[in-house]
């Protein structure tokens, strides 16, 4: 399972990538680091990854090894790295509030959405209830102030993106998402009854897995988030990773497009979430 360690994984390349490009120079660590002007043992903290580099190191890295042309791609990768895990203590610091609207902009200029859960109902079709009984249980796990009421709203204001032309949403949901009862069995109602209305909106396509799907293709996986072509969001207990690789986004597009297939959608789904009503009464 990727999560903080995959952002370590990231500096670790590129520390080795820097390795690389002065070994194959032939200069020395000691060398490397009279023409950058460093204290000799900066060259072997970089390498092992011990200390981050900066994107001044970087390019005085390559400088000093003829590499000047390397420089950029390893500054983007270094800056990739850095924005690579987010930790949810970080993020709302500040309240929820704030951390509900720093992903504003990312949710307004994307264009297709795609959304996989398998434990709860995702962001952008909540039903009210459903979302302030979750930002409070957030807000009294990790002792953050209260500011629920202001960050709901923020949260219901966002979902105006399902309404608007050119956004699309295709949203798939494990059955046992329908089951869980977070905020209790009258907010669970209200939020199956939510989806039921959303499924009729024109932006939205939503799948359910069965239960009872064939898993052999792809089992259940991390709560993901893909905006459009460009980045994933997958979402874990401590934080959220975030995949900007070319060829990681593809991965999750094709697990998106293995977990689609399982699913039912139209008519099936809705008396996959009608059982769940039922279930409920």
């Amino acid at each position: 399972m990727p999560t903080a360690s995959s952002a370590q994984a990231a500096r670790q390349g590129l520390a080795d990538r820097l390795r690389e490009i002065r070994v194959a120079a032939g200069v020395t660590g000691v060398q490397l680091a009279a023409a950058a002007g460093w204290h000799r043992t900066k060259v072997s903290k970089l390498e092992h990854g011990v200390t981050a580099p900066s994107a001044d190191d970087i390019r005085a890295w390559c400088r000093a090894c003829g590499a000047d042309g390397e420089a950029e791609e390893l500054v983007a990768a270094l800056v990739a790295s850095d924005s690579m895990w987010t930790e949810w203590r970080r993020m709302e610091r500040a309240g929820l509030r704030q951390a509900q609207e720093s992903v504003v902009p990312l949710w307004e200029r994307t264009r297709r959405f795609r959304i996989y859960s398998s434990w709860l109902i995702p962001g952008p079709v909540q039903a009210e209830p459903y979302i302030r009984a979750l930002l409070d249980a957030t807000r009294a796990r990790r002792g953050l102030a209260d500011d629920v009421e202001e960050a709901t709203a923020v949260r219901v204001a966002k979902q105006d993106v399902i309404h608007r032309p050119g956004q699309r949403f295709a949203i798939l949901l494990e059955e046992a998402a329908l089951r869980y009862r977070i905020g209790g069995r009258d907010v669970l109602r209200a939020q199956l009854e939510h989806l039921l209305a959303v499924m009729d909106l024109p932006a939205v396509s939503l799948g359910v897995i069965p239960l009872d799907a064939d898993r052999v293709t792809l089992r259940p996986v991390e709560m993901f988030f893909m905006f459009d072509d460009e980045l994933v969001a997958a979402e874990f207990v401590s934080g959220a990773l975030n995949v900007t690789a070319p060829a990681e986004v593809r991965q999750y597009g094709e697990a998106f497009e293995m977990l689609a297939s399982m699913a039912v959608y139209g008519d099936r789904a809705r008396a996959l979430i009608g059982e769940a009503l039922v279930a409920l009464a």
